[in-house]
């Protein structure tokens, strides 16, 4: 079946919905047996913290989704990411770091990871397969974000695998952009394809939520042993929510990556805009990887803006109308954000002449995006 009949009929089929087309809501600490030998002998699950049938039902999804061995949820994309790093990484290893990796991410491992022992290094995310000069015995892990979710670069996936496989390392990948939808990790060999269900599988701005797909039996086991341990769990209210908005994602992503490459085009003849960084666009210097790993784009992309003030690029961005202004991505609401304050680079620098706006597409009309860009822009003289 294709993904999106999977969508529709994957996690529907548990006796207790009782013939309801979505799952009940069950709200459980406590969970209580008939005998006191089942207490600690039973397969069933003993408590709240292992979810209820709606957590069951959309890890199913997520499973077909990803064709992921197994999927643990967290209660924020930024936990999924801590959650695995901290089931994988001990005191001693060596941990490689893309560099356009998302800004939190970087924080825990700077201020948290390595405070525990972790070492920390960056890696340029078009390195491809000369990150073999950045292994070391005690490289752990290569983490990967593709495309980086600011500066928009696309990894060569294939070519990092092979080399951490060589060398018996563990590989996760930060696959939000993608949603599990336009990107399958798992299948090129990826370990771990982490996403912020927060983002477009919840697709209403409502809930926070993170995913981890583990790839096979081995690293299902290592996420399983620490986030058992951890005492990490999520709502059931939560989990029916994106569970519900995963159920029309797809049609969703078609929408957004129509109506971003729409807008991505017609900005490129703005004069007002230096570089458009869209992996879909010919013209982006990762193109042909994208072209050959991905099967579409999400709503995410950024542009460089020709050299102008702050004062102007704060005008631009109080001058929109229908964007909203705001962190996340992923909604039906279209967002924008002037990123300049928040880029980061320690494994090279971040080369361009002029200010960085990142722009979520969200299920608007086209028409109407682009003329609340065009008044905008009236503001950049």
């Amino acid at each position: 079946m294709s993904d999106a009949t999977k969508l529709i009929h994957t996690g529907r089929n548990d006796p207790s919905f009782q013939g309801a087309v979505n799952p009940p809501i069950h709200r459980a600490s406590t969970i209580l047996f008939e005998r006191a030998e089942d207490l600690y002998g039973s397969p069933k699950r003993s408590y709240g913290t292992q979810g209820m049938c709606v957590h069951d039902s959309l890890k199913a999804v997520l499973r077909e989704l990803e064709q992921a061995h197994s999927v643990q949820l967290t209660n924020s994309g930024l936990s999924a990411c801590t959650v695995a790093l901290l089931a994988l990484c001990s005191a001693g290893d060596h941990v490689l770091v893309s560099d356009n990796t998302y800004g939190p991410v970087r924080t825990f491992c700077d201020q948290h990871l390595s405070r525990f022992g972790a070492q920390i290094g960056y890696f340029d995310p078009r390195i491809g397969a000369k990150i073999a000069d950045h292994i070391q015995p005690n490289t752990k892990l290569i983490w990967l974000e593709a495309p980086g979710s600011l500066t928009m670069e696309v990894s060569d996936i294939p070519a990092i695998v092979a080399v951490a496989k060589a060398s018996n390392i563990w590989t996760a990948i930060d696959n939000t952009w993608a949603a599990g939808w336009f990107l399958k990790p798992l299948t090129m060999g990826v370990d771990f394809s982490i996403q912020a269900a927060t983002k477009y599988p919840c697709g209403h701005s409502d809930v926070l939520m993170g995913t981890i797909a583990a790839g096979h039996a081995k690293a299902s086991a290592v996420l399983a042993k620490y986030n058992q341990a951890s005492g990490n769990i999520n709502s059931a209210d939560d989990a029916w929510l994106v569970l519900r908005g995963l159920r029309t994602m797809g049609v969703r992503l078609e929408r957004h990556q129509q109506s971003a490459i729409a807008i991505a085009k017609w900005l490129t003849t703005r004069p007002e805009v230096r570089q458009v960084l869209h992996p879909a666009l010919p013209e982006h210097p990762d193109h042909q990887i994208w072209q050959r790993d991905f099967t579409g784009s999400s709503g995410l992309f950024s542009l460089v803006l020709r050299p102008t003030s702050e004062k102007q690029v704060l005008a631009f961005l109080n001058a929109l109308d229908l964007f909203g202004l705001g962190f996340s991505w992923g909604g039906y609401l279209s967002l924008a954000v002037h990123c300049d304050p928040q880029l980061v680079r320690t494994a090279g620098h971040w080369v361009a002449d002029g200010p960085l706006i990142r722009l979520s597409i969200g299920l608007e009309d086209v028409d109407d995006l682009i003329a609340d860009l065009d008044q905008a822009f009236a503001q950049i003289t």
